[in-house]
């Protein structure tokens, strides 16, 4: 059995579930929902929720663990909420906030502008983008599409990186130092 799927989930005393065909979290940051597959049912005992499956196929066995992972991330969402933190590097590499839209100059001869769909809100702050929501994948999501704008380069580090990612640098061209070159 998944160790994964076996984890019960605790439901905070804030947060109402609805089960049917479909999952409904509602919280204080929200309300989300999800479409259970029909290998997969659930259990609610007081403020617990446990995922079983209804047959040990190979199918059921492999959306045991997901369904679960994504009812969690659903709670903590609509409770506590996600972010995920870009740091701009390199000169006259900025962002800003126009209305809800970010702006951003990442060295190209135009403006990069992304609108945030619902649920997702941008925060700038010096050379940080901060992405939030209560949506971990549409966090997720809207955060990597940020990053694809510009890549940090492999030789200097300019671009758009997550907060802590570390990026390897190549060496570059080394100089020939010495090398008597002609006859």
């Amino acid at each position: 059995m998944s160790r994964i799927g076996k984890k019960p989930i605790i439901i905070p005393e804030n947060v109402q579930l609805e089960l049917n065909h479909k999952i409904i979290t509602k919280g204080p940051l929200g309300d989300l929902s999800l479409k259970l597959p029909r290998e997969i049912r659930l259990e609610k005992k007081e403020n617990v929720l446990l995922v079983l499956r209804k047959s040990e196929t190979k199918q059921a066995k492999s959306l045991h663990g997901l369904i679960r992972s994504l009812i969690a991330n659903m709670v903590e969402g609509v409770t506590a909420g996600f972010k995920k933190t870009l740091e701009l590097s390199g000169i006259g590499f900025r962002a800003n906030l126009v209305g809800d839209k970010l702006v951003m100059t990442l060295g190209y001869s135009h403006l990069v502008e992304i609108e945030p769909p619902i649920g997702i809100n941008f925060a700038v702050a010096g050379n940080k983008i901060t992405v939030s929501g209560i949506d971990k994948e549409l966090v997720g999501r809207i955060a990597a599409k940020i990053r694809s704008r510009r890549p940090p380069d492999a030789y200097k580090g300019k671009g758009i990186r997550y907060e802590g990612e570390k990026i390897r640098l190549k060496p570059g061209k080394a100089a020939k130092a010495g090398v008597a070159t002609g006859s």
